[in-house]
C-alpha cells in the first residue's frame, strides 16, 4: 500500500510542479516558452459556464482551440497591434487543491483549482475563478499538455470583460 501511496504522491508532486511551471510561464508572458509544453494535438477549451462538461464538437465553448489555433493565438498576443492586449495585461495565478484524477500509461489526468487576477492600465482588476482539468502525456520523459480545460465559476462572463488572454 505504501509503494502505490508514494508512487501518488510523486505523480501528484510532479504534476504541481508542472502547472505551477506552466503558471509563472504565463504570468511572465512566456508565450512561446508554455506553447512548448503542448503536444502536437493538444486542445485549449473554455466551456460555456451553463454546460461545464459539454463537448466542443457540439457546443458553442468561449475558446476551443486546437494546436495550430494556439500557435495563432500566441502570435496575436504578441502583436503590438492586437490593442486587446498591448501592452500585455499584468496576471498572477494562484493554483491549488492539484489532484491526480486518473493516469493510464503515459497519461495522467489532472485536475486543480485556480484564480487569475487581471490587470490592465486603465481598467479594473478582474478575478476569474474556476477549476482546470488537464490531460498530460509524458513525452520524451516530460510532461505535456494534452488537453486543458479551463471552467470559470463566473455566473456572467460579460461582468468579466473579454479573455483575450490565455486562461
Amino acid at each position: 500500500m505504501s509503494d502505490r501511496r508514494n508512487t501518488t504522491s510523486a505523480m501528484r508532486e510532479e504534476v504541481e510542479e508542472f502547472l505551477y511551471r506552466e503558471a509563472a510561464l504565463l504570468d511572465a508572458w512566456q508565450l512561446d516558452e508554455w506553447l512548448a509544453l503542448t503536444t502536437a494535438d493538444c486542445g485549449y477549451y473554455v466551456p460555456p459556464n451553463d454546460k461545464p462538461d459539454a463537448d466542443h464538437r457540439t457546443t458553442l465553448f468561449t475558446v476551443a482551440d486546437d494546436h495550430a489555433r494556439l500557435v495563432e493565438r500566441v502570435k496575436r498576443l504578441k502583436d503590438p497591434s492586437a490593442h486587446a492586449e498591448y501592452p500585455p495585461s499584468r496576471t498572477r495565478r494562484l493554483i491549488s487543491n492539484v489532484r491526480v484524477t486518473g493516469h493510464d500509461g503515459d497519461t495522467i489526468e489532472a485536475a486543480a483549482n485556480f484564480v487569475v487576477y487581471r490587470f490592465r492600465r486603465g481598467d479594473d482588476r478582474r478575478e476569474y475563478v474556476g477549476h482546470y482539468r488537464f490531460k498530460l502525456r509524458r513525452e520524451n520523459g516530460a510532461l505535456k499538455i494534452a488537453e486543458r480545460r479551463a471552467t470559470l465559476d463566473g455566473e456572467e462572463l460579460g461582468a468579466l470583460g473579454a479573455v483575450s488572454f490565455i486562461l
